[in-house]
């Protein structure tokens, strides 16, 4: 997903990890809440076994960077497999969870922007995306 519009997703998604971070003290809560807003965004386009399905792909893409992050072929659900996540993220420093957050975020876009293109892509999860505005905010209170 070169390009102009790559760029600005990947600073988008950070952003809103910075923000969500800032505001639920947990890295791996902030992770899954986005996550989950992302999910409830994209089902109606592709399906819950879609978004289950491209999920599962990105973990196990993510995970050849961060092998801590690799799952067993046992998890059925959707729900068993992100309490597993939480549970991988809480356990692992900070740095170390917020650079495996952002990259399993930035991977689940890039193959999405691949099944549906980047400006679909754009337009379904730019609800989901902190703007500019609400971090430059937030981080000059601190």
């Amino acid at each position: 997903m070169p390009g102009t519009g790559s760029k600005l997703i990947q600073e988008a998604i950070r952003r809103t990890l910075v923000y969500r971070t800032g505001k639920v003290p947990d890295v791996a809560e902030a992770l899954i809440g986005t996550w989950r807003l992302m999910a409830d965004r994209l089902t109606p386009v592709i399906g819950v076994k879609g978004v289950d399905m491209l999920f599962k792909r990105t973990l196990h893409v993510t995970s050849l960077t961060f092998p801590w992050l690799a799952i067993a072929e046992g998890h059925k659900n959707s729900d068993a497999l992100l309490a597993d996540l939480k549970a991988r993220l809480a356990s692992r420093e900070t740095e170390d969870a917020v650079e495996a957050s952002y990259t399993l975020l930035v991977t689940f876009t890039e193959l999405l922007a691949t099944l549906i293109g980047l400006s679909l892509t754009e337009r379904l999860l730019r609800p989901v995306w902190v703007p500019c505005s609400s971090v430059s905010g937030q981080e000059t209170k601190s």
